[in-house]
């Protein structure tokens, strides 16, 4: 197998960087620049796996500059945006009715929702009240007070 140029580490390179599988960088590779390069020649640029533990300073910090910028530029990727999410949910539901799919529709909908109910975030929340939004009771639970406590169950038991 040929030497890699230049030009193809740096494809390879910042490929890894965006999270390409080694798999998927292959493919590119021999579609972009014409040359076959294996899985393992590809892994061997990869600096976050242990053959790649002694790529060069030069490609490590490439990869990491390109990984820090791609992470920093999710947010201007459209599909990213949760309202841009919503209005294509919105366009496609809209035209399963017109064509009376109305069971297409019924999943639009629904994934519309947990889209705007938080479904898809690893954000949790929480209801700090009661029953039917009354205030949480609290408990008296001092030493002599649990005692009792404890004492009515076991009686109960």
């Amino acid at each position: 197998m040929p030497a890699l140029s230049p030009d193809i580490k740096t494809f390879i390179v910042q490929q890894l960087a965006c999270f390409d599988t080694p798999t998927q960088v292959v493919d590119a590779v021999k579609s972009e620049y014409g040359q076959a390069v294996s899985r393992q020649v590809v892994e061997g640029h990869d600096p976050t796996k242990k053959a790649g533990q002694k790529l060069a300073k030069r490609w490590v910090d490439l990869f990491n500059e390109t990984r820090e910028r791609f992470k920093t530029e999710t947010a201007d990727i459209p599909i990213a945006n949760k309202a841009y999410r919503l209005r294509a949910l919105h366009r496609m539901a809209v035209r399963a009715e017109s064509i009376k799919n109305m069971a297409l529709a019924a999943q639009l909908m629904e994934q519309a929702a947990k889209e705007t109910g938080g479904a898809y975030t690893n954000k949790q929340q929480l209801e700090h009240s009661g029953p039917n939004g009354a205030p949480i009771q609290s408990a008296d639970m001092t030493p002599g007070r649990f005692r009792d406590v404890a004492r009515g169950l076991m009686e109960d038991v």
